[in-house]
């Protein structure tokens, strides 16, 4: 005799109620009308979005400061395929998603129906796993075990397409599913037992033997657990530290050791400290070609040790003396124990010579400095670095975000980093707010990544969310404007605006507070950076067209080729 009885939207609510989910973001529409329907008596608080993508971006947010998966919700067709880019990014940069898209009902399911669209097949190559559900009980099996994929191995997004008649489908059933709270699935193919022993014992010996290593992080370090594993590491052993764009902040930027970041706008003394190495301890890192630049000549006389969660990225791009398949926070504070005790001066004087080298370092460009000032205005205003976080858009103000900003603690910055999608600061920056109430967040963005996904200035407006929107604008799309410099002979084709719009009114037109700075502007913090629960600020700041990020590696180029200025 079955004990209890719903429908599929019931389901799904109480499952999301029973996985802890409190918010989540989405827009109605006919397809998913019974599951907002019995969203409507729930505790879980929706946030309505005015675009799908801004629905998935804002999940990422919240993804990704808080290492848990995060929910979006849209309906079939258009509402779907608006969610598809948010989604493809998440699964680029490894961020744990569950979306929910609606579906016509089965019977009409490959008539070509009224917002008809095979969600799961466009999907399935942008997703960690999708599932269409035939049933509401199949509900019950289906939505838990989308939480445990999303969060377990190497993390990223999992979608449940659910056709209507589905929703309101009623289901007898014993029991609630028991939710997995805090238990992860292994990663796949890992190395386990003797075998990691004897990996972790020979990546020791050959770090007590280097002359020139250098420890390569990737954004499978980006968590509080791993920056505490590294940082016990690194007493340890010192080693120069290089970091790619989605690892800055797992060691803080003023560490003596952290060499900044690597690869096409990377430091010239993190590039350097690479090519020069003998031994490269790659943690999470998956030498993608940002990184590496001309493969044939990065790190050309360095053993490689490679630890990573995912199987299929170890030996992918390069060769690894030492493949280990396991997370960093597993592996490595075994190798520190290995290694405390040991005389580790082998390393002292190239520690010393990049420290120098580091000092050394270009004088930054106006944008630049601006950018440092930013974190200097949210300090004299009373934040402390640690209760901001900071997104970014695409482009050349993402560059320098990543050059000087001080990053100090894992998951303060939130960019995307594989795929590279413009228009994704803003509604992450949303989600960032969402999932962390009392820290200010801060959007930084370009003219032309705004306009991307300006629309969700109502949704911050509405939320009240204490969200520092910083536009950098130059008139062009900054970053290709550059490359068509270099590459192109000055041939500025399709990259400088003819007409822009002031953005400072569009935000005070969505009834945020807005305001116009100078690069030399020193006294504007205390209206960006107001006291907690403030609301929303918008500041555009006009940059020269002709500002370039530096340094630059050409395409083709080896890193350690870069143009300098």
């Amino acid at each position: 005799m079955r004990g209890m009885k719903a429908n599929g939207a019931q389901i799904i609510v109480k499952i999301l109620e029973n996985q802890g989910v409190k918010i989540i973001s989405g827009i109605p529409g006919g397809a998913v009308l019974p599951l907002y329907d019995a969203l409507y008596k729930s505790s879980i608080k929706h946030v309505l979005v005015r675009n799908e993508q801004g629905a998935g971006f804002i999940a990422q947010g919240m993804a990704r400061t808080s290492g848990v998966p995060a929910v979006c919700v849209a309906t079939s067709g258009p509402g779907a395929l608006n969610l598809i880019t948010a989604i493809a990014d998440a699964r680029a940069d490894s961020i744990p998603l569950v979306i929910i898209t609606g579906q016509v009902k089965t019977s009409l399911i490959g008539t070509d129906a009224f917002q008809e669209a095979d969600t799961f097949g466009l999907s399935f190559p942008i997703t960690k796993h999708s599932v269409m559900v035939k049933s509401a009980k199949e509900l019950l099996e289906a939505l838990p075990k989308a939480f445990e994929i999303a969060a377990s191995g190497r993390q990223g997004p999992v979608l449940i397409d659910v056709p209507r008649d589905v929703q309101t489908d009623i289901a007898e059933f014993d029991a609630w599913p028991k939710i997995a709270k805090g238990l992860k699935q292994p990663e796949q193919f890992p190395t386990t037992g003797t075998v990691l022993n004897d990996l972790i014992q020979k990546t020791a010996d050959i770090l007590k033997n280097a002359q020139k290593p250098v420890l390569y992080l990737g954004g499978g370090a980006n968590s509080k657990k791993a920056s505490e594993v590294i940082a016990d590491f690194l007493k340890v052993k010192p080693m120069p530290v290089v970091n790619t764009l989605m690892a800055l902040g797992c060691v803080a930027a003023d560490n003596p050791l952290n060499l900044g970041m690597l690869g096409m706008h990377g430091s010239y003394v993190a590039n350097r400290a690479m090519h020069d190495a003998d031994v490269i301890l790659a943690a999470g890192a998956h030498f993608d070609d940002r990184a590496t630049g001309l493969l044939e000549e990065f790190c050309p006389n360095a053993q490689i040790i490679h630890i990573d969660i995912d199987a299929a990225e170890v030996n992918k791009i390069y060769p690894a003396l030492v493949p280990i398949v396991s997370s960093l926070e597993l592996v490595v504070p075994v190798l520190t124990k290995l290694l405390d005790g040991q005389k580790n001066t082998t390393c002292d004087s190239w520690v010393k010579d990049l420290q120098k080298l580091k000092s050394q370092a270009l004088e930054p460009t106006s944008a630049g400095k601006f950018v440092a000032s930013v974190a200097q205005q949210a300090q004299n205003s009373g934040l402390k670095s640690k209760d901001t976080i900071v997104t970014t858009d695409v482009g050349q103000h993402q560059m320098w975000v990543a050059q000087y900003y001080p990053f100090v603690c894992p998951r303060q910055f939130l960019t995307s980093g594989s795929l590279g999608t413009m228009g994704f600061g803003l509604p992450v920056a949303i989600g960032a707010a969402l999932q962390n109430p009392k820290k200010r967040v801060i959007c930084f963005t370009g003219d032309g990544s705004i306009m991307m996904n300006i629309q969700e200035l109502a949704t911050l407006a509405e939320e009240n969310l204490d969200v520092t929107v910083i536009a950098l604008d130059n008139h062009t799309l900054g970053m290709v404007r550059q490359q068509q410099e270099f590459a192109c002979d000055k041939r500025y084709s399709a990259s400088i605006y003819k007409k822009s719009p002031d953005l400072c009114s569009i935000a005070k037109g969505f009834s945020i507070p807005a305001m116009d700075v100078s690069l030399s502007d020193t006294d504007w913090g205390s209206f960006a950076f107001p006291q907690e629960g403030s609301g929303p600020r918008f500041i555009c700041c006009k940059i020269e067209q002709g500002e370039n990020v530096f340094p630059f590696v050409p395409a083709g180029k080896a890193n350690i080729n870069a143009i300098l200025e």
